[in-house]
């Protein structure tokens, strides 16, 4: 124990010397190969949008309000309309029972309703969109708004597939506008606090993270009641499709496509991202995966239980591993047919960090080998290492999250969920769902954007129409 407080670090100093130091001050935190993939807003030029200043009202248009996520921003902006300083001035559906409801909820006009986003986007007094829609519009919707001069609040994950998500990373930098993607706990001050903490070298070297999210649906996650409205009459189903291929009308893929891989990877794109966001943010300084795997299974068959439903595609439960140049390593378990969720822990070759699930706790629990350089700390220098438990941070809410983005357009700074982030969590999960589904490992060169084996062969990223099931 005495040989670890004498060990020298840069400066001269103990590392004992340097924790009793570094506990005092306060750390901020700031928050290729092309794949081949539909190409969006090739040929539009960028336009700069309205200047916003201070004390300007944003003007905020929901593209996507079904009665889930969409549903819940449409009500959520509106209702703190006042406090953000901002006024729900649109919304766009291709189902017209939603433009209905939308309609009546925001006190809306029929001018101020739309089946085509691109419309939507004309409109000079629409400042920002909230993306909402299901997973296979998200990349073209959003290049589309940046490009007519609208910042963005993405629901995750981010795209569909991995090209277009460095689509979207490459606009947000020609347009400058302001991404954020719908992952809230990213906004929960409890990783944050980690971030300050492994960044100012508290936990030693990074060595992984661990994360959960499940749930255990008898009836099968993902089956959702199946509205008696839900017709060809009342919707564009080819457009909804968008850049899926060509398939017949189905009210089941419609309400239930989160099942089915030509619309979703599943507990990979609707869950894992929650998880997966946070922890590659506290370590505050994400990066791009090296190494990728996961497996996934579907043996107790859930979907049997709701008749009329078919079988899903995708696995009912998964576990990834991911792999960071660093050394820092991720593991991610989400399951629809367990719901046992252990503790969220990052954990340094000195200390381990325990954080509340909601993110609303932390806590910094020494290994033994280090813990006598620990000792003798005051009450101040133990709180702000977080040797006691920090409680009552502020927790994961979607309206904080909303906040931030609004806070953001106004000032010019980046989001908790912003691109640089956004971009290496979608290469994750995209990656995750490769090895998934080609049940291989997945190996990333950030350089040049290929994907390739253990064998060094590149191996073609998954895309639309690459199989039945895209």
């Amino acid at each position: 124990m005495e040989q670890n407080k004498s060990l020298p670090m840069a400066g001269g100093d103990t590392r004992r010397d340097f924790i009793k130091k570094a506990a005092t001050v306060a750390a901020a935190v700031a928050t290729v190969n092309v794949l081949k993939t539909p190409v969006y807003g090739q040929n539009q030029a960028p336009s700069p949008g309205r200047v916003l200043g201070a004390n300007d009202r944003i003007g905020v248009a929901v593209i996507g309000v079904g009665f889930g996520i969409g549903k819940n921003h449409l009500e959520g902006i509106h209702k703190n309309a006042s406090a953000n300083n901002v006024v729900v001035a649109g919304a766009c559906d291709l189902f017209n029972k939603r433009r209905d409801w939308a309609k009546e909820t925001a006190k809306l006009k029929d001018s101020d309703l739309y089946s085509d986003h691109r419309k939507l986007l004309e409109r000079k007094d629409i400042d920002a969109v909230v993306i909402a829609t299901h997973d296979p519009w998200h990349a073209a919707i959003a290049i589309d708004a940046m490009n007519a001069g609208k910042s963005v609040y993405c629901e995750k994950p981010m795209t569909r597939y991995l090209g277009e998500a460095f689509q979207i990373y490459d606009t947000v930098k020609k347009t400058g506008r302001i991404f954020q993607v719908g992952s809230q706990g990213c906004s929960a001050a409890g990783w944050h606090k980690a971030a300050e903490l492994i960044q100012g070298g508290k936990i030693g070297t990074l060595i992984w993270g661990q994360g959960y999210y499940c749930r255990n649906n008898p009836k099968g996650e993902w089956n959702y009641a199946i509205e008696e409205e839900t017709k060809p009459e009342n919707l564009d189903w080819n457009r909804w499709l968008g850049p899926v291929s060509k398939r017949p009308f189905s009210a089941d893929a419609f309400h239930r496509w989160r099942k089915y891989y030509p619309y979703c990877s599943g507990l990979l794109g609707d869950l894992v991202p929650h998880r997966l966001h946070p922890l590659m943010l506290a370590s505050g300084n994400p990066e791009f995966p090296s190494r990728v795997m996961s497996i996934g299974t579907r043996n107790v068959h859930t979907d049997r239980h709701t008749p009329g439903t078919p079988e899903r595609d995708v696995p009912e439960h998964v576990q990834l591993v991911a792999e960071f140049p660093s050394g820092y390593m991720v593991t991610i378990t989400c399951s629809t047919v367990n719901s046992r969720s252990p503790n969220f822990v990052i954990y340094g070759h000195q200390a381990t960090l325990e954080i509340g699930d909601s993110g609303n706790v932390v806590q910094m629990v020494p290994e033994r080998a280090f813990a006598s350089e620990f000792e003798g700390l005051s009450e101040s220098e133990r709180k702000a290492l977080a040797l006691d438990p920090i409680k009552g941070l502020q927790h994961e809410d979607i309206r904080v999250h909303e906040k931030n983005w609004f806070d953001c357009i106004r000032s010019g700074k980046q989001p908790n969920a912003g691109i640089e982030l956004a971009i290496r969590v979608q290469t994750v999960i995209s990656l995750a769902e490769m090895s998934e589904r080609l049940k291989t490992v997945c190996l990333f060169d950030e350089k040049t954007r290929k994907i390739s084996g253990t064998d060094g062969k590149e191996i073609p990223a998954i895309n639309y129409g690459t199989g039945p099931m895209s």
